[in-house]
């Protein structure tokens, strides 16, 4: 049997078995039956009768039903030249079960595997320069790389909540939202603002100086479905909400245009401990000027405060007005319980959780 020829980009096969048993077998056993649920994927992918393509997305999946599996961990690898086929196999033991992807097995199941082989977006990495270091506020500083030399780059920007992943040298990448607007990267330059972590990636890159190189991945992620919540006279309220570094993609949303000014309710709660931590008060009459109503919200206030205080999920409840839901969209980026109280009071609310925009 001739296998056709592997896809341009990498095929990850991902591995997971559940054992309703606490005894684990050999790992003999256990390597066998990896091996063998391997091949039944590469079977399956050789009677496909379609070539495979870069720009396509099929899904194969290959379920079988094995005596009492249990693994921690084993590796597969399928090489040609300039391409590896290989992933670490992870198997949760079983109290892993319900972590993170993982799905329990039915009560008195022997045992459940899976195999699958699916596209994984590819990272292409290229170098840019710092154009610029420089803080924006206690904890956050704005970074901006020069992009103009990629046009790739220049032009991935096309959406407000796409990010990308920034490594310095042999550090572990970074995930960064974009915080500036589309337009700012097709002229060439991209800024985030990053919160300065010892130890971490995110630290490391506060402490470039302008000239310095980073690695820069393509930019990554559908942003805000902004789709969701148009026309604007149809949506007439929106509503923002963000907390710390997550005001970053906000910020984009806002400078890249929603049609704020078409609509009669636009609000943005934005919270930090105090004034000291909040990045961007240089751009709050901007915002305003372009119809946003912009709310900060300090939980820990250093001095005399008259705005509102506490957390941001408190202040939109206890002023949150009058609000059809069916006109109503809001976009979330920050805190995760931040995001998820305001989820809970918006749906209570009548909004659609699908007019509940996030950036991931």
């Amino acid at each position: 049997m001739k296998l056709p020829d592997p896809p341009t980009r990498p095929v990850i096969v991902s591995h997971r078995l559940f054992s309703a048993s606490r005894r684990a077998p050999s790992r003999s056993v256990c390597i066998a039956h990896s091996l063998s649920l391997a091949m039944a994927a590469v079977a399956a992918i050789a009677v496909t009768s379609a070539p495979f393509a870069a720009s396509a997305a099929p899904s194969l999946r290959v379920d079988a039903v094995l005596p009492r599996p249990a693994m921690s961990s084993t590796r597969i690898a399928f090489a040609r030249p300039a391409l590896g086929l290989f992933r670490r196999l992870k198997v949760p033991e079983e109290r892993a079960w319900g972590l993170r992807g993982g799905v329990a097995p039915r009560r008195g199941a022997r045992g459940v595997a899976a195999v699958r082989a699916v596209w994984k977006q590819e990272v292409l990495w290229a170098e840019a320069p710092v154009a610029d270091v420089a803080l924006a506020c206690e904890e956050h500083y704005h970074f901006v790389l020069d992009v103009s030399g990629n046009r790739e780059l220049m032009e991935g920007h096309t959406k407000a909540g796409q990010f990308v992943q920034v490594k310095f040298g042999d550090s572990k990448p970074a995930f960064l939202a974009i915080a500036s607007a589309p337009k700012v990267a097709a002229s060439g330059s991209m800024e985030f603002l990053i919160k300065a972590v010892e130890g971490t990636t995110a630290g490391m890159l506060c402490s470039l100086g302008k000239g310095d190189k980073v690695e820069l991945s393509q930019v990554m992620g559908s942003g805000f479905r902004m789709d969701q919540v148009a026309p604007a006279e149809d949506y007439s309220t929106i509503l923002l909400f963000a907390t710390g570094s997550g005001i970053s993609p906000i910020r984009s949303l806002l400078e890249a245009g929603f049609d704020a000014h078409k609509r009669k309710d636009v609000r943005l709660y934005y919270g930090a401990r105090n004034l000291d931590r909040m990045s961007y008060q240089d751009r709050f009459k901007d915002w305003e000027a372009s119809g946003v109503q912009v709310i900060p919200v300090l939980s820990q206030p250093t001095g005399p405060w008259n705005g509102a205080q506490g957390y941001v999920q408190a202040a939109f409840s206890n002023d949150k007005g009058s609000i059809v839901g069916s006109q109503t969209g809001a976009v979330l980026c920050g805190h995760k319980q931040m995001a998820l109280d305001v989820t809970d009071i918006l749906l209570a609310a009548g909004v659609a959780k699908e007019k509940i925009l996030l950036n991931f």
